[in-house]
């Protein structure tokens, strides 16, 4: 059966503030019926508040339209993320006045309310997650739409994945890319080839590792599989390998199993705020040129539903390179936007289907436009000047 998404285009046909998209939201907030489904629980708003100087990630009028949502039907809200963007998120206007509610760390003021869950993967033997997104009794999934430079795509799976877990976790997920290995040390002649190999990259991606200089450490963040190393390099002493790639998905896919695994399927729901889609993650703690024209805000009770669409959506557009840093490089033919800007082995919808092999449901969903964007009256017969 096909879940339903609720869709807020960005556009509007008249200049009026209920065509907006917090008002947009509004409308979604109701179709997902929040106000009768949160009384009496203690409500995680998860978000994404980001760090440093950054200003794309959730604005806090849409914060404050959930947090109104869930106060109206006698919910209890707190907003929640990591440590860091939760001790400086008043220079970046999310506070108590602002939003309505407590803000606080996932994992407590001390970084130590974790549950600690056993699912061997990789080099990963346990997986810590934040201890007010444990005893929280309904979840709400607020996330900002971007890309990601390890997956290709940030949204509310990723917003989970990682944004739920300890840092021990999140630095374990990110060391699943360097599980596989990738540099054969024995298999390259001398130091002067590691060093025009290390030099092949224009990304920055190829370092010496810090603890032995004869091994090469790949940065697979700035990694775009150009494979100009691959024409230095000396048959099989690098690889640029797609599992090295993918495992960080998988790892993500099992995170956020984990992190709904506690509440009931019937109390979550998720938002993805789909404007100022930045090439990066708002933890880089900067804002860079939107490199996607605004998509709008969805709504669903399913995660997997709701990032489908999204990315569907996001397909349908097409990247702005000339807003790409230039340390980055549009490949249009890699495949789904942000695999353009990412890489093609950075394939976004990955995660999705390692969800779909665990268990966690289908992505079919119906898209449901709750505001159509169209002109009625005096404009449907305009005679151009």
């Amino acid at each position: 059966m096909s879940a339903p998404v609720y869709f807020g285009s960005a556009r509007q046909a008249r200049l009026a503030a209920e065509e907006t998209l917090p008002a947009k939201l509004d409308k979604i907030l109701d179709e997902l019926h929040i106000r009768d489904r949160v009384k009496g629980e203690t409500v995680a708003i998860k978000m994404h508040i980001g760090g440093n100087i950054g200003y794309s990630t959730v604005h806090p009028v849409f914060v404050r339209k959930v947090v109104n949502a869930v106060k109206e039907g006698g919910g209890k809200p707190f907003v929640c993320d990591l440590p860091g963007g939760v001790q400086t998120s008043y220079t970046r206007g999310y506070t108590k006045e602002t939003l309505g509610c407590d803000i606080v760390s996932v994992i407590g003021p001390n970084e130590k309310y974790i549950y600690w869950y056993d699912r061997p993967f990789k080099n990963i033997q346990r997986w810590g997650l934040g201890g007010f997104i444990h005893d929280a009794t309904f979840l709400i999934d607020l996330a900002h739409v971007k890309g990601h430079p390890s997956c290709g795509f940030g949204g509310c799976i990723k917003n989970l994945a990682l944004g739920a877990f300890a840092q021990e976790t999140r630095g374990l997920i990110h060391d699943t890319m360097h599980f596989r290995p990738y540099w054969h040390k024995e298999k390259c002649p001398d130091a002067a080839t590691r060093k025009k190999i290390l030099a092949s990259c224009p990304f920055g991606a190829l370092v010496e590792d810090t603890n032995d200089p004869e091994e090469v450490h790949i940065h697979f963040d700035n990694c775009n599989q150009c494979k100009r190393c691959l024409e230095v390099a000396p048959d099989g002493c690098l690889e640029i390998h797609p599992e090295n790639f993918h495992v960080f998905q998988e790892a993500c896919a099992i995170a956020v199993e984990i992190a709904l695994s506690t509440f009931d399927p019937d109390k979550q729901v998720f938002l993805n705020i789909a404007t100022q889609m930045t090439p990066v993650c708002d933890c880089f703690g900067f804002t860079g040129l939107s490199i996607l024209p605004d998509l709008g805000v969805f709504g669903s009770n399913n995660i997997l539903a709701i990032e489908q669409a999204v990315l569907d959506e996001v397909a349908k557009l097409k990247v702005m390179p000339e807003n790409l840093p230039l340390a980055m490089e549009h490949q249009p033919n890699a495949g789904h936007p942000f695999q353009q800007v990412q890489g093609p082995y950075k394939d976004p919808y990955l995660v999705i289907r390692e969800c779909v092999k665990n268990g966690m449901g289908s992505t079919d969903y119906d898209l449901i436009d709750i505001m159509p964007v169209k002109m009625e009256g005096a404009l449907d017969t305009y005679i151009p000047a």
